[in-house]
């Protein structure tokens, strides 16, 4: 079946669109400080938490790439495998949440650097830039195949409007209006999903017929990749979420350990529906348009189901696509102004001057992002190196502040260079040998970087203030 646009699932969008604008202006009134605007004044509840969480995780990387692309591409199987990296992940953050409040910390960057020095704090502050600038152009561009699909217009000019509501919204009122949206975005998406799959699977005949349209490999245990390949798919997600700055302040800015921990449960439990639906969705548009691009699959799906449900199911996905924008971009910003502005430019910076820079430095980042975005072939591709540039370069070091005492400045450091220079030489350099993801190769060399490191400089007198 050819693709054939239905501009009237415009409207869907746009009502999302006027909603999530009004919320962001409304809730921008509220905002009393630096603080405020970056940590939401420490006061979501159970509820608004647990949906800034699931809106934030889930975007683009899923509507377009991770789930989506995976089902399409290599089956339901490797899709649905692909949920394990998250569970497992939020497992984690439920046991070190506590840890990460207690450090009241604005950035990643910030704890890193009161276990292993300043040196620490810098490379990290340049890793989570680079991530995430990575990974809001591939939210913007989500958003251009969403307009693509129900307009006609193209790609490049739907990604600009996508740029454009992704920096406003981050940039109107940050974590305190970007938290509501993200709830609101949340639970939309299950509603919508929820009622996409039985109705998908209807239309596309049943899953007896799904199955018999798509490649015999698509109902294997890999899809047709290897074990490492699928290997490299999974790592990714898994050490970006485990180090992931988004979850980090979001955990921090719960009103408590009480509400922190209720939040991580409905996330973990909206995953198990979220996850699986997603595949199977994309699983059944693989076999009612065997030859659109692997990013499109859920969204071509809209455009045979019934308006209401289709409307529903684009308006939930442009939510998630933009709030994982707004939430990223309002992360790196920050590192900008509390890592580098605060620290190196002007020490003495008044709380509305940090407010400021904040907000300006999400407009040029934004930018970048935009940018670029043509510099890589797919969604999936994108949201490979992005994730393992902060899976290998990030989350070793972080996971052993909390999980080894013993981890000195060297080793953390050191860890942190080896993950980010294995992952550039792998896919830049090599050209990802063996059809490999970075992170099959990177994540395991920034570990044993930071173990062999640090035992091999234990009790010589190397600590934090000197590297």
């Amino acid at each position: 079946m050819e693709l054939q646009h239905d501009p009237t699932l415009l409207w869907f969008i746009v009502a999302y669109a006027i909603v999530m604008i009004a919320i962001g202006i409304f809730t921008s009134k509220k905002v009393s400080g630096s603080e405020d605007f970056v940590l939401a004044g420490k006061s979501l509840g159970p509820l608004v938490l647990m949906g800034t969480l699931l809106a934030t995780w889930t975007g683009s990387g899923s509507i377009s790439g991770g789930e989506t692309s995976m089902a399409y591409s290599y089956g339901i199987i490797p899709a649905l495998l692909l949920m394990l990296p998250t569970l497992v992940g939020i497992l984690v953050l439920y046991v070190i949440a506590p840890k990460i409040r207690e450090y009241g910390k604005f950035t990643v960057s910030g704890i890193l650097e009161a276990k292993y020095g300043t040196t620490s704090r810098n490379i990290a502050s340049v890793i989570i830039i680079l991530a995430y600038v990575g990974i809001v152009s591939y939210q913007m561009q989500g958003l251009g195949f969403i307009l693509n699909l129900t307009t006609g217009i193209s790609v490049e000019t739907g990604t600009i409007i996508g740029a454009a509501m992704i920096i406003f919204l981050a940039m109107i009122g940050g974590l305190r209006s970007v938290s509501q949206t993200d709830a609101i975005s949340g639970f939309l998406m299950v509603g919508g999903l929820i009622i996409a799959v039985p109705t998908i699977l209807v239309v596309a005949g049943g899953w007896d017929q799904i199955v018999a349209n798509v490649p015999e490999s698509h109902m294997t245990t890999t899809g047709g990749l290897t074990s490492l390949q699928l290997l490299g798919y999974l790592l990714p997600s898994l050490f970006l979420l485990l180090g992931d700055q988004n979850m980090y302040q979001r955990l921090a800015s719960s009103k408590g350990d009480r509400s922190a921990k209720r939040g991580q449960i409905g996330w973990f439990i909206a995953m198990l529906i979220i996850s699986p639906a997603i595949g199977f969705i994309a699983f059944a548009s693989r076999s009612i348009f065997p030859d659109i691009d692997p990013g499109m699959a859920l969204m071509a799906t809209t455009l045979v189901m019934p308006v209401v449900v289709s409307g529903l199911l684009l308006a939930s996905a442009a939510s998630f696509i933009i709030t994982t924008g707004n939430s990223f971009l309002l992360s790196a910003a920050t590192n900008l102004t509390y890592d580098v502005y605060k620290n190196y430019i002007n020490p003495n910076a008044s709380d509305a001057r940090q407010l400021w820079m904040t907000r300006m430095f999400i407009v040029v980042l934004g930018v970048l992002s935009f940018i670029l975005i043509s510099y890589f072939p797919t969604v999936l591709s994108v949201q490979m190196y992005a994730y393992t540039v902060y899976g290998a370069g990030v989350t070793p070091a972080v996971l052993a502040v909390f999980f080894w005492k013993k981890v000195n400045a060297i080793g953390g450091i050191s860890s942190m260079i080896a993950g980010v220079t294995t992952t550039l030489l792998w896919e830049i350099v090599l050209g990802q040998p063996y059809e490999l993801n970075a992170a099959v190769i990177a994540v395991p060399v920034a570990f044993i970087v930071l173990i062999v490191v640090t035992l091999f400089t234990q009790g010589r007198g190397i600590h934090k203030h000197e590297v």
